[in-house]
C-alpha cells in the first residue's frame, strides 16, 4: 500500500496520566483528572513536522460496560484536541471486553485498518507506541513496528515489542530517529 506514513497511539498511559489501582492502569474518568505526559505537544509536533499522521486508538470499555458516559469521552477527547491539535483522527471502541470479540479492541487491529484506510496510510511505514500489551498486539497484528512505554504494570506483553522505552518522549525519538528524510 502507498500512501503517509502515520503514528498509532494508545490514549491513556501513552499521550495522558493513567490512573494507577492494585498495579493495574486505569482510563481518566473526569476532564479535571485529564493532564498528558510532560513533552508530549511537543513529541507530537515533532512527529508531525516529520510528516507523520497522529491517529490515537483507545478502547474505552467503560462505556460499554454502563460506567462512563459517552458525552465525557467525547468531552476528554476534545481536551485532547486542544492540547494535541495535530491529532489526525481518534479511534475509540466502546466494546465492554466481555464475551464476543470484536474486531475494533484491542488486540484486534480493526481501528488501526479503518483509520489506515480511511487516510490512506502505508501501515509498512507506520508505527504504534502504547504502554499495555494489547497496543503491541493490535500493532503487530496490523503489520505495523511497535513501541512500548513500560510502566512495570502487573502484566507481561504477550508479544515482543520491536522497542521498548520508558516516555512517550523517548518513543517519538525512536519514530523520528527512523523517518525518512523528506524532500523540500
Amino acid at each position: 500500500m502507498s500512501g503517509r506514513p502515520a503514528v498509532f497511539l494508545d490514549r491513556d498511559g501513552t499521550l495522558n496520566v493513567q490512573v494507577i489501582r492494585e498495579g493495574k492502569p486505569y482510563a481518566a474518568e473526569r476532564l479535571e483528572d485529564f493532564r498528558l505526559f510532560e513533552g508530549v505537544p511537543e513529541a507530537c509536533r515533532a512527529l508531525k513536522a516529520a510528516g507523520y499522521l497522529l491517529v490515537v486508538v483507545t478502547n474505552q470499555p467503560e462505556v460499554g460496560r454502563g460506567t462512563l458516559k459517552e458525552s465525557v469521552v467525547d468531552s476528554l477527547h476534545a481536551r485532547l484536541r486542544e492540547l494535541v491539535p495535530e491529532i489526525d483522527r481518534i479511534e475509540a471502541c466502546y466494546d465492554p471486553g466481555r464475551g464476543e470479540v470484536s474486531l475494533r479492541r484491542k488486540p484486534e487491529p480493526g481501528m488501526i485498518l479503518d483509520a489506515a484506510a480511511a487516510l490512506g496510510v502505508d501501515l509498512s511505514a507506520s508505527w504504534m507506541i502504547g504502554d499495555r500489551w494489547r497496543d503491541i498486539d493490535c500493532g503487530k497484528r496490523a503489520g505495523v513496528r511497535t513501541i512500548f512505554i513500560d510502566f512495570a504494570y502487573d502484566e507481561e506483553c504477550k508479544s515482543k515489542p520491536d522497542h521498548t522505552v520508558a516516555t512517550f518522549t523517548e518513543a517519538a525519538a525512536i519514530v523520528l530517529a527512523a523517518a525518512p528524510s523528506r524532500p523540500l
